[in-house]
């Protein structure tokens, strides 16, 4: 018997494969987004669902999938989000966080500089600052790093670094 006959026979396997390769894509390339994620429950949901006979025929089964990503998006899409928005603790991700540094331009929300190692960085402010920009040569502190854009904040006398 071949693979393509066998899953013709045996769709909660199929079901099942389909919901395992889903999850592992979920998981390694799009970094639990969650479409993905919803496919993958729905797809395991359905196999369990044809396991124990409540339903039979492709067109039922691929409606049944249908169904149950749109009502798993639905109710686990507000958690989800917030899960991923919890901030997850301190920003440890460069040796650079944390660092006093002089600014070598104007630095604003969106666009800025900071003198570090002998280079010249991208920066901005951060969210969290209370004033609208740094400006050239002032100090201050490195919060985070996203990407090659060194996030800052101004530093203040009585900050302890």
């Amino acid at each position: 018997m071949n693979i393509v006959q066998y899953f013709s026979s045996n769709h909660d396997q199929l079901f099942y494969l389909i919901a395992g390769l889903s999850f592992v894509v979920e998981l390694t390339v799009m970094g639990l987004g969650g479409p993905m994620l919803f496919f993958a429950i729905a797809c395991f949901i359905t196999g369990l669902s044809v396991s124990f006979g409540l339903v039979s025929g492709w067109e039922s089964e691929l409606f049944t999938i249908g169904v149950l990503t749109g009502l798993i998006a639905v109710l686990l899409w507000p958690p989800l989000k917030r899960f991923q928005n919890s901030g997850g603790g301190p920003d440890t991700s460069s040796d650079m966080i944390g660092e006093k540094v002089p600014s070598s331009s104007e630095i604003t929300h969106s666009s800025g500089s900071i003198r570090y190692s002998g280079i010249d960085w991208n920066s901005r402010l951060s969210s969290k600052s209370d004033i609208d920009s740094i400006p050239n040569g002032a100090m201050c502190i490195i919060e985070g790093v996203e990407g090659n854009v060194m996030i800052v904040l101004p530093f203040k006398q009585e900050d302890k670094t």
